[in-house]
């Protein structure tokens, strides 16, 4: 059964956290950290961020999926 999670750009996903409200706060090497109220997210600036890693940025930011995608 194949995976529900796309491969997406780095700059694609913080495209749609940034309007879920999270800002840049600092950047160390390739990762960048973005927060919101509650949340801390650590992106990382690859030209692909894989299903699973995607997983775990929503599960952290504690967005679902669905909701991600719209």
């Amino acid at each position: 059964m194949p995976s529900k999670y796309p491969v997406l750009s780095s700059m694609e996903v913080v495209k749609r956290l940034e309007s879920f409200g999270f800002v840049f706060v600092s950047q160390k090497g390739s990762h960048r950290k973005y927060k919101d109220a509650t949340h801390v997210v650590i992106i990382p600036m690859h030209s692909t961020i894989e299903k699973g890693t995607l997983k775990s940025i929503l599960s952290q930011a504690g967005i679902s999926l669905e909701d991600f995608m719209k």
